[in-house]
């Protein structure tokens, strides 16, 4: 079963991409055959600093490899190497209704943001679409946020596949409902957009900061005012590093005034500081010797651009470009 799934480098990779992704890509590394892609291109509909988007490719990369993925047992590239994805990106976008991008939910949800409208952002499904088709995808996990998306990609494939045959899998989404979500600092979805998030590599100083000034429950205005651990931003990352002795130390401890929302914060900045201790040692070594996370990249980019060439050869062959 092939699996295909990648992750945008439009800013630092966060917590909430190694439990609502990451996490899953180590454990599906080892039962099918995975496609990780660092979406570089996708970055480009928020990110327009050059150098910022390099450093945060690389970034990136390290992070993958420091976290666990095995680059022997996976195609792990830069979705820029591969210039093949705009070139089917451009064909399919001849097999894609206005109305089904104008339908698409994340779009909307991004300008309602405050994020710049334009055809980078309003053709993100399209292109998605080749990355997904390009590889024989059979699988991709997403979020619920992303299913559409997948849906996009179906429906296009299927629209070329009646002019042209059988030329592309048509993928399948999965959804895993254990995955952890993280809220962002703020109580929203943990996002680079929404300047809300913890770095899978981050300063000590700069996360204790973050996790001291989180906001709390409202009804918690002085020590003595009892809250609702439930309406706590802080309390969703009780439940993903604290212990069930903790966990019910903060509901006894908050509900009843028995503790105030600083003291409450510690066991979670304790825990996110102890979980990246020996993250940040593994990158270490990648940081010394870039080269040996580019030397991966490179390996990678290159087995994937051979399947992507085999896929535009059917796909010119068909359409008539050669």
């Amino acid at each position: 079963m092939r699996v295909l799934t990648g992750i945008q480098p439009s800013g630092a990779l966060h917590i909430g991409n190694y439990f609502g992704a990451i996490k899953q890509m180590i454990d599906l590394q080892e039962k099918s055959d995975l496609f990780i892609f660092i979406a570089n291109y996708h970055a480009l509909t928020s990110l327009k600093d050059g150098e910022a988007l390099k450093n945060n490719t690389l970034d990136a990369a390290i992070n993958f490899l420091s976290l666990g993925i095995d680059h022997t047992k996976v195609t792990f590239w830069t979705q820029s190497d591969v210039k093949e994805v705009l070139e089917l990106y451009w064909v399919l976008s001849g097999y894609t209704p206005m109305g089904l991008l104008e339908r698409a939910h994340s779009y909307k949800d991004k300008v309602a943001k405050g994020i710049a409208a334009n055809h980078s952002l309003f053709s993100y499904p399209v292109l998605m679409a080749a990355d997904i088709l390009l590889y024989d995808s059979e699988v991709i996990p997403v979020g619920k946020d992303q299913i559409q998306h997948v849906e996009i990609t179906r429906d296009i494939a299927i629209k070329f596949n009646n002019d042209f045959g059988d030329i592309f899998k048509i993928p399948e989404f999965k959804v895993d409902e254990n995955v952890a979500t993280v809220p962002g600092l703020d109580g929203a979805k943990m996002s680079k957009s929404y300047g809300n998030t913890i770095a899978i590599r981050e300063d000590a100083d700069s996360i204790t900061k973050k996790i001291r000034t989180m906001p709390t429950d409202p009804a918690r205005v002085r020590k003595t005012d009892p809250g609702d651990p439930e309406k706590c931003p802080v309390w969703p990352f009780h439940q993903i590093y604290s212990d069930d002795a903790t966990c019910a130390w903060v509901q006894d401890g908050c509900k009843n005034a028995k503790i105030g929302c600083i003291e409450c914060k510690q066991p979670v900045i304790e825990a996110v500081l102890r979980e990246q201790q020996p993250l940040l040692e593994r990158a270490q070594v990648y940081l010394d010797d870039p080269t040996l996370v580019r030397n991966i990249i490179a390996d990678g980019s290159e087995k994937a651009r051979k399947m992507a060439q085999e896929t535009m050869r059917d796909v010119r062959e068909v359409m008539g470009l050669g």
